[in-house]
């Protein structure tokens, strides 16, 4: 892997820009569900996911993304509707911004409806995992909300993952290329303008643990579609296979905390321009490792 030095650019959200490639900004996880992978549970109170947010920005994250359904590994069945969404969601955006008024959020949904109400509500970014490919209804919101957009790639849905095929090594960069080509596509013809786009090759998301390494190694190819990339492995399953002794059971998600460091390293020096992180101090300090590197290309 060669050192991607980024270009320069201006992410333009709903009401404000966010320089982007002259230093890597922090995303930290809000994640206000009873059943997340990492840390279900933990913030579902309003309350208390107001005060970790709160927390995370006093740490130095740069913006905050939100999300009231999990996708986790293992899923059986994604059942949330949306106004279950934003029954969790709003609130905690809406006591984030009575706090801190200058606060960046994003909201992690892939339903219009959902991105409709987070935006009216002070959100400046939509994160659609789906990469506008599970509800119709959401290219066209986003260009009418004028907001900040995140495409990923995923592959199948979350019930789906444990019996997708494996993919090759080789064929794995192609294919989450085409596919947020095909999601950039959607958006452009749905009138978002390219200034508000930002790719994520969807690390974890329908990839079998070691189809993610060759991602991090070809990240620069993804870079050719002509959008920024943010990049989320933070304790990611793959991390916690590959730190597992051969027979071993996977390393369990509070113990992947030097391997998340690692990953967020070598996506920063492939390219990304945005990291999203449940550790946001950790994060930061690795990130500006990384830029340094990065200036003396």
């Amino acid at each position: 892997m060669a050192f991607v030095r980024r270009s320069a650019s201006v992410w333009q959200l709903r009401a404000r820009t966010l320089a982007l490639g002259e230093r890597t900004l922090v995303m930290g996880v809000l994640n206000v569900t009873p059943d997340s992978f990492s840390d279900g549970g933990q913030f579902h109170s309003p309350s208390a996911a107001v005060d970790h947010a709160l927390a995370l920005l006093d740490e130095g994250a740069d913006l905050l993304d939100i999300g009231g359904e999990s996708t986790r590994p293992g899923l059986q069945s994604m059942t949330v509707t949306a106004q279950q969404e934003q029954d969790r969601v709003l609130p905690v955006l809406e006591g984030i911004l009575r706090a801190r008024p200058a606060s960046v959020l994003s909201i992690d949904t892939y339903k219009a409806e959902t991105a409709r109400a987070a935006v009216q509500s002070g959100a400046e970014i939509v994160n659609d995992i789906s990469g506008f490919h599970w509800d119709p209804a959401m290219p066209a919101a986003c260009a009418e909300l004028h907001c900040g957009v995140v495409l990923m790639h995923t592959r199948g849905r979350p019930p789906d993952w444990r019996t997708l095929p494996r993919l090759a090594p080789a064929a794995v960069v192609p294919l989450v290329r085409d596919g947020l080509a095909a999601s950039l596509q959607v958006a452009l013809a749905a009138g978002v303008e390219p200034a508000r786009i930002v790719l994520d090759p969807g690390y974890g998301f329908g990839k079998a643990f070691d189809n993610n390494y060759p991602l991090f190694a070809h990240q620069d190819e993804l870079l050719a579609l002509g959008r920024p990339l943010l990049a989320g492995v933070s304790r990611k399953s793959f991390l916690g296979r590959t730190l597992a002794d051969p027979g071993s059971p996977d390393v369990p998600v509070q113990a992947r905390g030097n391997a998340t460091l690692a990953a967020t390293t070598a996506a920063i020096l492939a390219g990304a321009s945005i990291v999203r992180v449940h550790d946001v101090r950790p994060a930061l300090e690795a990130a500006r490792i990384a830029d340094a590197i990065l200036a003396a290309v």
